[in-house]
């Protein structure tokens, strides 16, 4: 698919070469950028990779001005994962810090989103509008009824973060029907400040661009955040139920929400 910019293009990974270049990224963002590790990041190549990556398909972002030879050419990743696939390979990636139980047992048909990103030069401007174009292609196509991931803090002090963790707590818990929890020994109360003492201006600060985006697409969070000190993140769930969109979000989704970035 060729966007508006002949220079860049989006599809989903065709072989190893391609998984690999977003492999490529996802080490600059999530390992030297943001100081994270993980048992099988191969450092001597500069790649991010899990046991999770051959079972993912992976929507990825391509500038085709950079050197695909050097594994160069990848400036924006996401990583999906649909239900049936997860079955089959036995969890899903986000069931290490979340009880999924209310999701796996809904009868409805999941997506599960993570490893998202963008290259430092492309943010700010079209690359996320352009990736959650795509997506939006990739889960009319398959029916999705419920989209979920974890989404990350940076840091892993949870009092710091008590301003907007306390505000997507109170103001965005998902209901029961889709309620995860974070599992122990690592889950961390998300209500740490009273309803009637948020600063909602601190709280949006606080927020990952992100996040905030899926907030106003209707998107919940679940009960409870994961300190994720491999990744020197804190995480919440994110679960959107797309039935339950409006066709003013189902827009919005699909042309707009990626400026929130």
């Amino acid at each position: 698919m060729i966007t508006e910019d002949a220079a860049l293009s989006l599809r989903l990974a065709r072989d190893d070469r391609d998984i690999a270049a977003a492999q490529r990224l996802r080490y600059a963002v999530f390992i030297e950028e943001l100081g994270g590790s993980g048992a099988l990041v191969d450092h001597e190549n500069r790649l991010e990779k899990d046991e999770f990556d051959p079972w993912f398909d992976h929507l990825i972002l391509v500038d085709g001005r950079r050197d695909a030879a050097a594994l160069d050419d990848v400036v924006g990743v996401y990583r999906l994962l649909p239900g049936d696939r997860a079955r089959e390979f036995g969890r899903f990636y986000s069931e290490g810090e979340f009880d999924l139980t209310a999701l796996k047992t809904s009868g409805r048909r999941l997506l599960e989103l993570g490893r998202s990103c963008v290259h430092p030069d492309y943010r700010g401007g079209a690359a996320m509008f352009l990736l959650w174009n795509a997506l939006a292609d990739y889960v009319l196509d398959r029916d999705i009824e419920v989209m979920f991931g974890a989404a990350s803090f940076h840091g892993t002090d949870v009092q710091a973060l008590a301003q907007p963790l306390s505000y997507l707590h109170h103001n965005h818990l998902a209901p029961p029907a889709l309620r995860v929890t974070a599992r122990p020994p690592h889950a961390a109360r998300m209500d740490l400040i009273a309803p009637e003492a948020l600063d909602r201006k601190a709280a949006m600060a606080g927020t990952p661009a992100l996040i905030k985006a899926y907030l106003r697409l209707g998107g919940f969070v679940g009960d409870g955040a994961w300190i994720d000190r491999a990744f020197n993140t804190v995480d919440v769930c994110l679960v959107m139920d797309t039935a339950a969109m409006s066709e003013r979000h189902r827009a919005f989704y699909v042309r707009k929400a990626g400026r929130a970035e």
